[in-house]
């Protein structure tokens, strides 16, 4: 990385003229319209990018390459330790699996525009099912495999899909959860009912199929293979909208984030070379979930998009069987890039604190890590840079933003890294911190962060059915902006830190504090595995700031005097002004299935307001064991 990045001039570039820019960054895909304009600001809520050009998100991401060079290269790898399974499964393979099953769809009915919901584990049919789905021009609306059936009800009222394609199971390191059952409450629950279910039965749990509504997946694609049946690819518009994903609205009811065909894949096309440094070719492991975003963008359609390979795993970071799990798979499979979570790295770090287990494989092929999905402690990313002797990235964006807002673009050559920073934004993100009345505020003061409109191509251009919604959701607060929500700083240099959520910043007898910061304090203490501050509720200042820790394995201290130490540091190192007394260690910390720490739970406890259990929690235990610890502590309602 000795060459001088040429990361200024390019942003530069994007933002002296967006339209030559993106037009130029649009020649990555094959078009059946070449779009002439890149952006109308006159369509949606903000605008709309490429509005004359049509193409086919499934052609570009498979039909092209089972067609050219890459018909025999590897598209997925799926690998599985919780099943004991691996496949190879080449573009030309690829091409095969999703051209029948749209048929099967086409034939269920589905067609251009029509809806079908996914409720599927990291299995390889859940790629063919998204993939087909594009084919189609069906807009697909994946929900996270074990969501609970009254979250996914929701998501099926909002969608109205014509068909739901699922699995019987899910399969943990520990259990089989079965989806069956969930989704047939879910479909019992809603107003809507989806007209069929393809089912795939999973050897580990078979599910009890209705005659009149589900069908076997294998079986339906077996006579649909018997019987050469394909579909071809729909010509879409680029403002199409792709998919849907839903994400929580503080309403109750999910925000439908809408993802269009033509500026996504421009974006997520850009991204890969330019933003992660990987060429066509090469292996790709985002350690996610196809619920998320992180898995639609990094697991389906960026590596695709791109001519990779892209590694489908169904496992956990540690306990597959243990903490080497991805370096495991990073050396058999040849990965140049790792893109994973923080909680994924803090758990390994827990179990292997000194990082033994990476000297027993080959990561010769593997360049870079990058972290999203939360904050990166700077321990742990100077942990992992230790251990693995490579750059460790965090990056940010969000759901509905589907691409990276900011990051350290390794492919225009690597920016000197600043551990806590997100690094610079990606071209298109004209990205401004702002006071409460939406006034820009000087480099290194915290604010809310927020995006000057027009947001660039690949971001969400409304939510599903209601413009009125994103406006009220996003672009209302500061006329002119995108609100991403976040509380952070942008330093002299143009690096951002993302603090947190804004609803994460305290005051504390009138003082704003980031939890975020007092986060970074206690997780750099040699004994920490990872944390979690939270604000209660304080008569006399308002609030004040409580902190969860997790100690390292194999720690044998006295947990009480750990505790003193941190709140020691937190005073030394923020001051008394954060009115820092309270460190809880406890076994570990509440999260969903996602990684994210339940920080809004916790608080409710604390404060002795009625909470719920979240959809996606595997258990009621941890949250139990953080109310007896507040319990003991004086605190909270147990």
């Amino acid at each position: 990385m000795t060459n001088p990045s040429r990361y200024a001039e390019t942003h530069a570039a994007a933002a002296r003229d967006p339209e030559a820019f993106w037009l130029a960054a649009a020649d990555a895909l094959t078009w059946d319209k070449i779009p002439e304009r890149a952006f109308d600001p006159g369509q949606g809520p903000y605008g709309r990018w490429f509005p004359d050009g049509r193409l086919n998100a499934c052609y570009n991401a498979v039909d092209r390459h089972a067609e050219g060079s890459r018909r025999d290269q590897a598209a997925i790898v799926y690998d599985s330790p919780v099943t004991g399974t691996k496949r190879s499964i080449t573009y030309g393979e690829l091409h095969h699996e999703v051209a029948t099953l749209a048929a099967v769809l086409a034939e269920m009915g589905v067609g251009k525009g029509d809806r079908v919901v996914l409720y599927m584990p990291m299995v390889p049919e859940a790629v063919f099912g998204m993939l087909a789905c594009a084919r189609l021009g069906a807009v697909h609306s994946v929900v996270f495999g074990g969501f609970a059936a009254n979250e996914l009800a929701k998501r099926i009222e909002d969608a109205a899909p014509k068909v739901v394609l699922a699995a019987s199971c899910g399969i943990e390191p520990a259990r089989v959860v079965a989806y069956k059952p969930l989704l047939d409450a879910a479909i019992a629950s809603s107003s809507h009912k989806p007209g069929a279910c393809l089912i795939l039965q999973r050897p580990q749990c078979a599910a009890v199929l209705d005659p009149d509504r589900d069908r076997d997946w294998a079986e339906t694609v077996a006579a649909a293979k018997a019987r050469g049946a394909k579909a071809e690819c729909a010509v879409m518009a680029a403002t199409d909208p792709l998919y849907v994903l839903y994400t929580s609205g503080t309403t109750g009811k999910p925000k439908g984030v809408v993802r269009d065909t033509g500026g996504y894949l421009v974006a997520l096309a850009w991204s890969m070379p330019n933003l992660y440094g990987v060429a066509p070719g090469e292996t790709y492991f985002c350690a996610s979930d196809i619920g998320w975003v992180v898995g639609h963008c990094y697991i389906v359609y960026a590596p695709l998009l791109h001519g990779c390979t892209s590694v489908l795993y169904e496992g956990k970071p540690v306990g597959t069987p243990d903490a080497g799990a991805f370096w495991r798979v990073v050396a058999e499979h040849g990965v140049a890039c790792l893109f994973t979570a923080p909680t994924a790295l803090r758990a390994i770090k827990k179990e292997d604190p000194n990082g033994d287990l990476v000297a027993g494989y080959d990561l010769s092929k593997f360049r870079s890590l990058f972290l999203a999905g939360e904050r990166a402690d700077p321990d742990s990313v100077a942990w992992a840079e230790r251990v693995l002797d490579r750059p460790v990235i965090d990056h940010w964006w969000q759901t509905e933003t589907g691409w990276p807002i900011a990051g350290n673009p390794v492919g225009l050559g690597l920016l000197p890294v600043k551990r806590g920073s997100t690094c610079v934004p990606m071209p298109g993100y004209d990205v401004r911190v702002l006071d409460e009345g939406g006034r820009e505020v000087p480099a290194g003061t915290m604010g809310t962060i927020a995006i000057r409109l027009p947001l660039p191509p690949g971001c969400l251009p409304t939510l599903w059915g209601s413009d009125e919604r994103m406006r009220e959701s996003y672009l209302s607060t500061f006329p002119g902006y995108y609100d991403t929500s976040d509380a952070g700083i942008i330093d002299h240099d143009g690096y951002i830190t993302v603090l947190g959520r804004t609803d994460d910043i305290i005051n504390v007898a009138g003082h704003r504090l980031s939890t975020g910061g007092m986060e970074a304090v206690l997780s750099a203490h040699p004994d920490v595995a990872e944390c979690a501050v939270i604000g209660i509720r304080d008569e006399l200042k308002g609030e004040v700031p409580c902190g969860f820790v997790v100690l390292k394995a194999r720690v044998e201290r006295d947990p009480a005097e750990i505790e003193r130490e941190l709140v020691a540091k937190v005073r030394e190192e923020i001051g008394p002004v954060a009115a820092f007394k309270l460190a809880l260690t406890v076994p570990r910390l509440p999260k969903t299935r996602s990684g994210k720490i339940l920080r809004a739970t916790m608080k409710r406890i604390a404060d002795h307001e009625p909470w719920t259990m979240p959809a996606t929690i595997d258990d009621a235990v941890v949250l139990e064991e953080i109310g007896e610890s507040l319990k003991d502590r004086g605190i909270g309602q147990g």
